[in-house]
């Protein structure tokens, strides 16, 4: 599978892949940069289960200031880091190689700073509810929260955070998550 760069200033540019791990399909991907292409520009953005950073190098290439990476995998961040390198990005991104849920809980002042979360755990992976509980009490009022899952999969009570849309794409679905 080529992955590419669907937008923004590297668009068309191939990222690699670890194996073993989903990417985020360019349908998909465009469909999440163009629900949050109003909050893109200039935004602090969070990629969690990061895998390649498709996700975070398309906010970078779309105009977002920074982006930091969290992936719990040595080899796909390994990957990642040398995306983000190929494509000129290191100065604007950090990529952690840690549990993402244990990552949120140590750095809630980096939760409350962002002001977009993308969340692209493997499906059906528990660590997608963990992580929203987690960043629900964290999360600013700007903030734009965005999770791909599994179709099958609905997500539990979220506290504060509620679902303002959720598209459907095959067998994966994007839930939009805002304050109030």
């Amino acid at each position: 599978m080529t992955l590419r760069v669907t937008g923004g200033e590297v668009r068309g540019r191939r990222l690699l892949a670890p194996r073993g791990i989903r990417p985020s399909e360019g349908l998909v991907r465009e469909a999440i940069f163009n629900m949050v292409a109003s909050v893109v520009a200039d935004a602090v953005v969070l990629d969690l289960f990061a895998g390649s950073g498709a996700l975070g190098i398309e906010a970078l290439s779309r105009g977002a200031a920074r982006v930091v990476f969290v992936e719990r995998d040595e080899p796909a961040a390994a990957i990642l880091r040398q995306n983000l390198e190929a494509l000129g990005y290191a100065d604007r991104a950090r990529a952690v190689r840690a549990d993402v849920v244990r990552w949120l809980q140590g750095h809630p002042e980096e939760v409350r700073e962002a002001t977009l979360v993308l969340l692209d755990p493997p499906y059906r992976d528990p660590a997608l509810e963990q992580a929203l509980a987690v960043i629900d009490p964290l999360v600013s009022q700007q903030a734009m929260v965005i999770a791909e899952h599994a179709s099958q999969q609905t997500l539990g009570s979220l506290g504060r955070l509620t679902e303002r849309r959720v598209r459907r794409y095959g067998d994966s679905s994007l839930t939009i998550l805002r304050l109030g």
